[in-house]
């Protein structure tokens, strides 16, 4: 009997963790249906695994919107910056191969020694390269994209064998490519998913030809989840190199080698995304929870107005569904937000989700003035319910910010003043922590120019420009240009 029993309590707890793991898959596949739609993305492929087993798998919309072609599960995507983390990958197998060292100087491999002499290998791989001394801030940076010669000199071969021989060819994926032309693309028998662009309405967009360590591969989703399975295996690199890339290069940062690396609320996310003008693209890891979702887009929306570049997962609407549904057990917390749908609960992942909300609102207000009003409210409730913003305040929720006003001007509507205070006090907190922040005086530069505080916005322009170990970007080109301006009065 007391057998029975046993065999009984173990089977209702083992059918209500199925009942409530289908429950928080239909709300997931609800919510990324949704999401799709705000963003006017074409089609998406949508993978999630849990313990090994695919839980969920699904190809939403179409790859070619004119023909109404469907997706599949060959329909082949460009990846982006996904392909770093193929080259991370590759570079830690080349290190336990004893080819190559992370702590060799990067101009070593450089007759031009384009690079500051105290930067190495490992401060391109993890993007810390920028800043005095390297090593010590995060910036996603285009330098990732000199370890294709790295790499090329290290294994003695192209790019191209060092995948095909290092990953694509051991794990089988047939479906996984380097984007070199318009040739490689119609040689193809599979389905490529159309570019497309958002410009009020859908249009037909362009393919980014070309590749490196930082850009450039075609994949699907189950040739990735391959991948992931492999990493999880330790088949491609061992337990300690896949850790070390999987690991924070320092532990306020949120890079290891080739792949981002945070913390939020305890648990480890290993992710990285992908951004193409009219592509996008999303991997993310829950190694505690044995949870990886894998999303592929045939335009950038699934990217572009989270800001991840900042390195923050949660200023993505998608990241934040499959955290609260998937992983926290939080299905209550509504993703979407209004007057008709109000949480009255309050935690940090609603704080985040109504931060990701207002972030993503101000991005779609460019093609709907009333997606302005729906951030501002957003804003509003988040700072109502979570006073303490300098607590969790980062670049994206400045960025947030400063893009209304960027779009109440430029629809010539008053100028929106309302968070002036916030803007004010996020920027200097932030540029407390690391002054030569190219982001964050850009940000505050233009919101004195707006202003026509003309010191202030010198003293922060004046920053980027004179700021030590930093390639120019376009922020260094908008300062230049406006200092130069001012010398011409």
């Amino acid at each position: 009997m007391l057998i029975l029993s046993c065999f009984f309590l173990l089977s209702c707890g083992k059918r209500k963790k199925e009942i409530s793991r289908t429950l928080s898959v239909g709300v997931f596949k609800k919510e990324i249906s949704s999401l799709k739609e705000y963003f006017q993305i074409p089609g998406m492929a949508v993978l999630v695994k849990k313990d090994d087993e695919i839980i969920y798998e699904d190809y939403l919309g179409y790859s070619n919107v004119e023909t109404k072609t469907k997706l599949d599960s060959t329909s082949l995507f460009p990846i982006a910056s996904l392909t770093k983390v193929f080259s991370g990958i590759s570079t830690m197998a080349l290190v336990e191969q004893g080819k190559l060292a992370l702590n060799t100087p990067a101009n070593y491999y450089f007759e031009s020694a384009p690079f500051e002499p105290t930067v190495q290998l490992e401060h391109l791989l993890s993007h810390t390269s920028q800043g005095v001394p390297p090593g010590e801030q995060f910036y996603y940076s285009s330098r990732f994209g000199a370890l294709t010669k790295v790499i090329e000199t290290a294994a003695e071969t192209s790019f191209e064998n060092v995948l095909n021989q290092q990953i694509i060819q051991p794990l089988r994926l047939k479906h996984t490519f380097l984007l070199k032309d318009s040739v490689t693309i119609n040689s193809r028998k599979e389905v490529f998913a159309k570019p497309y662009l958002v410009k009020d309405t859908i249009q037909n967009g362009f393919v980014d030809f070309g590749y490196s360590s930082s850009a450039g591969v075609v994949s699907t989703a189950r040739d990735l989840l391959k991948i992931d399975n492999a990493l999880d295996a330790n088949v491609l690199i061992s337990e300690a190199s896949k850790n070390q890339m999987f690991t924070p290069y320092k532990d306020d940062l949120p890079y290891g080698y080739g792949i981002f690396s945070e913390t939020f609320l305890g648990k480890r996310l290993i992710w990285a995304y992908g951004q193409y003008d009219c592509y996008s693209s999303l991997w993310l890891k829950v190694p505690s929870d044995n949870i990886t979702i894998i999303l592929l887009a045939n335009n950038n929306l699934m990217s572009d107005p989270a800001r991840l570049i900042y390195g923050n997962a949660t200023s993505s609407l998608f990241v934040i569904s499959a955290l609260k549904n998937l992983v926290f057990d939080s299905t209550d917390i509504p993703l979407f937000s209004n007057n008709q749908t109000a949480y009255n609960g309050s935690s940090d992942l609603h704080r985040e989700n109504l931060r990701a909300q207002a972030l993503a609102a101000s991005f779609m207000a460019r093609f709907d003035s009333k997606e302005m009003d729906h951030s501002i409210q957003l804003l509003r409730l988040l700072f109502s319910k979570y006073p303490n913003y300098l607590e969790y305040a980062n670049l994206a929720l400045l960025h947030n910010l400063l893009f209304l006003k960027e779009v109440a001007f430029h629809m010539e509507m008053e100028e929106l003043i309302e968070f002036d205070q916030q803007i004010v006090e996020i920027g200097e907190h932030l540029l407390q922590k690391h002054p030569e922040n190219p982001y964050a005086n850009y940000y505050l530069a233009s919101f004195y120019e707006k202003k026509e505080r003309v010191d202030k916005t010198a003293f922060y322009y004046q920053r980027i420009v004179e700021a030590k170990n930093f390639s120019n970007f376009w922020y260094t080109s908008e300062a230049k240009q406006w200092l130069a301006s001012q010398k011409n009065n």
